[in-house]
């Protein structure tokens, strides 16, 4: 392994596997798509999505090696023995750095379906990983903020049909729906913005979560729960390609699907996600005194 060499050089080594291992395989990714798009039958799509699923599944691997041979991570994984790759998964995690994504793949690549990740829309525009990421239908969304819906009421429940359009093509290939409920990344400026009430978490928000369950709730097998922590400090993704990321630690527990009934009177949209709000915040409760477990030695040195 190449541990022993300068963290900078190890660094440039792990980008440039990186990068052959996207340039590599996402060519192969949007040939399959483009036959998929001129071709737009459902017979079509249930042989091309799971050859597209299989490539994804192809890339990951590549990055899992890259990893292996670049970096000294010591890893700490419980709780996906026993998942099913062909169940279809809601997936919720904490969110503290861009290498959560890596994490979260390395982890559970073939063990669940791919994970479908929903993505800011600005997003589409990165070069070459945006195109990989179209092809592999991650939805694409606006994030308003509340002035903006204001001014603009027309832009509201756009990206309630976007994400209802994903999930009704998710239904028909089994897939890992992933949501980072806080919205973005945990910082200790955020968290004093938002007087959050968890110690190691942002508040969570449901919308995403009371979407997915509304379009395709009977599909979902199980919820996937993970936590990530890093007890050396959530690293950013320079620090991790250079190997300065000594040791994560990955909890993951499967949750009975919550099956929220709502009431017919008044809008169902909105009791759904009041309801959805109550359960992932007594979830966040629990993630965040498992997080204060997980980190407990090294808050207390």
């Amino acid at each position: 392994m190449l541990h022993f060499l300068p963290a900078p050089l190890v660094g440039v080594i792990a980008s440039t596997l990186m990068l052959l291992n996207i340039l590599f395989w996402v060519p192969v990714l949007l040939l399959f798509a483009t036959v998929k798009l001129l071709l737009p039958f459902k017979r079509v799509r249930l042989v091309i999505d799971p050859v597209l699923l299989r490539i994804a599944e192809a890339w990951i691997a590549g990055n899992s090696g890259w990893m292996r041979l670049t970096q000294p991570l010591q890893w700490k994984v419980s709780g996906v023995q026993g998942l099913n790759p062909r169940q279809w998964y809601l997936v919720v995690c904490n969110h503290q750095s861009w290498v959560d994504i890596l994490v979260l793949q390395h982890v559970l690549n073939r063990r669940i379906p791919l994970l479908k990740f929903f993505l800011k829309k600005q997003l589409i525009w990165v070069p070459i990983m945006g195109l990989a990421w179209w092809a592999l239908e991650f939805p694409f969304m606006r994030r308003h903020t509340e002035a903006y819906l204001q001014k603009h009421p027309e832009a509201r429940g756009k990206d309630a049909a976007t994400t209802r359009a994903a999930c009704e093509k998710y239904a028909l290939v089994p897939t890992s729906v992933m949501n980072f409920v806080e919205g973005t990344r945990f910082t200790k400026a955020k968290q004093q913005r938002q007087h959050s009430p968890y110690r190691h978490l942002l508040k969570p928000k449901a919308g995403g979560i009371s979407l997915a369950l509304d379009a395709m709730g009977e599909k979902f097998g199980a919820v996937l729960d993970i936590t990530i922590a890093y007890p050396d400090g959530a690293p950013n993704f320079w620090q991790f390609l250079q190997g300065r990321v000594p040791r994560v630690i990955v909890q993951a527990r499967t949750l009975a699907v919550p099956r929220i009934d709502v009431d017919a009177d008044g809008d169902p949209s909105q009791a759904m996600r009041a309801l959805c709000q109550d359960w992932v915040n007594r979830l966040w409760g629990e993630k965040d005194a498992l997080l204060n477990h997980l980190l407990a030695p090294e808050l207390n040195q």
